[in-house]
C-alpha cells in the first residue's frame, strides 16, 4: 500500500514537473518570439526613418533653398553681378514682349476697315479709324493718310520714313539685352579665373597638393561659370523670340504700306 502510494506520488511529482517545465519552455519560447518580433519591428522602424531622412535630404530640399545655397557657395561677390545681369535683362525682355504683343493687331481686318471707310467717308473717315487703332501699322496708315493732300509721292516717302521710326521703337532696348548676354558668361569666367588663383594660392601656402585645399577655389570657379552660362542662355532665348516678333511686325508693316499706297491710288482715280 505504501509502495503504491509512493509510486503514485512519484508519478504525480514527475507529471507536475513535466507540466511545469513544458509551461516554462512555452513561456520562454513565446517571450523569445515576442522579443524577436519587437527587434524586427524596431529595425524596420529605424530603417524606415533612415530612408525617410535620406529621401528628405535628397528630395525634400526646396528648389529656392538649393539655389540660394549654391549662390552663397559661389561667392556673393561674383554671383551678384551675374544675377543682376539676368534680372535687368529679363526686365527689359519682358517689357519688350509686352510692347510687341500690344502692337500686334489683325492687319487684314484693319486694312478692310480702312478700305471701307475710304469708300464710305473718304480720307477723313479712314484717318479716324487709324487714329483709334493701336500698333505701328495703324501709325503708318495715319501718317500716310494725313499726307494724302500733298500727293502720292509724299505719302510713299512719309510711310517709308515713319516705318523706320517704328522699327527703331520696336528695337529699343535690344542692345542692352545683347550686352547682358555677352557680359554674363564673361563675369562667370572671371570668377572661374579668380577661383583657380585662390586654389593655387592655397597650394602654394601649404606647400602640398590636397583636395581640401583646392576644393573651395574650384567650387567657386565652377559655380560662377555655370551661373554665367545659365543667365546667357535664358536671355538668348528671350532675345531670339523678340527678334522674331519684330521681324513679323516689320513684314506686316511693309505689306500694309504697299496696300495703303494702292488703296489711295484707286481712291484718287475715283475722285
Amino acid at each position: 500500500m505504501k509502495k503504491l502510494f509512493l509510486i503514485l506520488a512519484a508519478v504525480g511529482v514527475m507529471s507536475f514537473s513535466a507540466v511545469n517545465v513544458y509551461a516554462q519552455e512555452a513561456t520562454a519560447a513565446a517571450t523569445e518570439q515576442t522579443t524577436d518580433e519587437a527587434v524586427v519591428a524596431d529595425e524596420a522602424v529605424v530603417t524606415e526613418e533612415v530612408e525617410m531622412n535620406v529621401e528628405t535630404d535628397v528630395e525634400g530640399t526646396p528648389m529656392h533653398q538649393a539655389i540660394k545655397q549654391k549662390f552663397l557657395e559661389g561667392g556673393a561677390g561674383w554671383m551678384t553681378p551675374v544675377l543682376l545681369c539676368l534680372i535687368f535683362g529679363l526686365a527689359i525682355a519682358i517689357e519688350r514682349i509686352l510692347y510687341l504683343n500690344l502692337a500686334s493687331i489683325n492687319t487684314k481686318k484693319f486694312m478692310a476697315q480702312i478700305e471701307a471707310a475710304l469708300q464710305k467717308g473718304g480720307v477723313n473717315a479712314a484717318l479716324e479709324v487709324a487714329r483709334n487703332q493701336r500698333g505701328p501699322v495703324a501709325s503708318i496708315y495715319y501718317q500716310g493718310l494725313s499726307r494724302y493732300g500733298e500727293g502720292l509721292d509724299v505719302v510713299e516717302k512719309s510711310v517709308a520714313s515713319y516705318g523706320s521710326v517704328q522699327m527703331g521703337l520696336m528695337e529699343k532696348g535690344l542692345s542692352w539685352i545683347s550686352l547682358f548676354i555677352a557680359l554674363s558668361p564673361m563675369l562667370g569666367f572671371m570668377g572661374t579665373v579668380v577661383g583657380m588663383i585662390v586654389a593655387f594660392d592655397a597650394i602654394q601656402a601649404a606647400g602640398d597638393v590636397s583636395a581640401t585645399l583646392v576644393a573651395g577655389g574650384i567650387k567657386v570657379a565652377l559655380l560662377t561659370t555655370m551661373a554665367g552660362l545659365i543667365a546667357a542662355v535664358v536671355l538668348q532665348l528671350f532675345y531670339n523670340y523678340i527678334v522674331a516678333k519684330i521681324d513679323t511686325l516689320v513684314i506686316n508693316m511693309e505689306d500694309s504700306s504697299i496696300i495703303l499706297v494702292d488703296m489711295l491710288t484707286e481712291y484718287s482715280k475715283k475722285n
